[in-house]
C-alpha cells in the first residue's frame, strides 16, 4: 500500500527525530531498528523504505541532531553582549548534562564517531561551522585570535560534559561543571 507522500515524510521525521535523540542517549550501536521503529510507531519492515542501512540511519540521525542544535546556537547569538555567557551556561549545566538525548551531539558521540571512523567529516564538517559561529558571533576577551578562544571554548565545555556524565560521583560531576564554566567565563 501506497502512503501519500505527505504521510511518508512525517513518518521518515518521526523516525529521525527519535533516532538523533536515541544515539545521544545511548550511542550509535546501542540503538536497534527494530527498537527504533517500535518507538516510532512503525513496523521493522517499513524501515528500509525510509533508509538503506542502519549506518546510513545513523548518519541522517547524527545531521539532524546538529540541525537541531545549529538552530538553537543562531537563537543564542542574536544577542552579542550575552550570547557567550549564556551559552557556556546552558551547555556546561546540569540539565545539559543529564538530558544526553537532547544533548549536544558532539558531546554525545564524538568519540564513538572517532572510533567508528564513519561520519567523522559530517563531524568535523559541523565544528568548523560551530567555531566559526562561536568566534564571530561572541564577545571575546585579548587572550589570542578569536578562533583560538573558540577553540579553547569548545575543547573545555566538552571535555568537561564528557568527564561530568561519566563519573558516578554526583558531587564531583558539579564540580566540573562549575569550575569549567568559572575559568570560560573570568576576564
Amino acid at each position: 500500500m501506497r502512503y501519500p507522500p505527505e504521510e511518508t515524510a512525517a513518518k521518515h521525521q518521526r523516525v529521525l527525530s527519535l533516532a538523533a535523540a536515541m544515539i545521544r542517549e545511548r550511542g550509535i550501536d546501542a540503538v536497534s531498528v527494530s527498537e527504533l521503529m517500535k518507538g516510532a510507531g512503525l513496523t521493522h519492515g517499513s524501515f528500509y523504505s525510509h533508509f538503506a542501512s542502519k549506518d546510513d540511519l545513523a548518519s541522517a540521525a547524527l545531521q539532524e541532531a546538529m540541525n537541531q542544535k545549529a538552530a538553537l546556537l543562531a537563537q543564542a547569538l542574536a544577542d552579542p553582549a550575552s550570547a557567550r555567557q549564556h551559552f557556556v551556561e546552558q551547555y556546561l549545566s546540569a540539565t545539559h548534562r543529564d538530558d544526553r538525548g537532547d544533548g549536544c551531539p558532539m558531546a554525545a558521540l564524538a568519540v564513538e564517531v572517532g572510533r567508528r571512523g564513519r561520519d567523522r567529516s559530517l563531524l568535523g564538517g559541523y565544528l568548523k561551522g560551530l567555531l566559526d559561529k562561536l568566534a564571530s558571533g561572541f564577545r571575546w576577551g585579548k587572550r589570542g585570535s578569536e578562533r583560538d578562544q573558540a577553540i579553547l571554548l569548545m575543547s573545555a565545555m566538552l571535555g568537561a560534559v564528557i568527564l561530568a556524565r561519566a563519573v558516578d560521583d554526583e558531587a564531583l560531576s558539579d564540580e566540573i561543571l562549575a569550575a569549567t564554566r568559572r575559568q570560560l567565563l573570568a576576564e
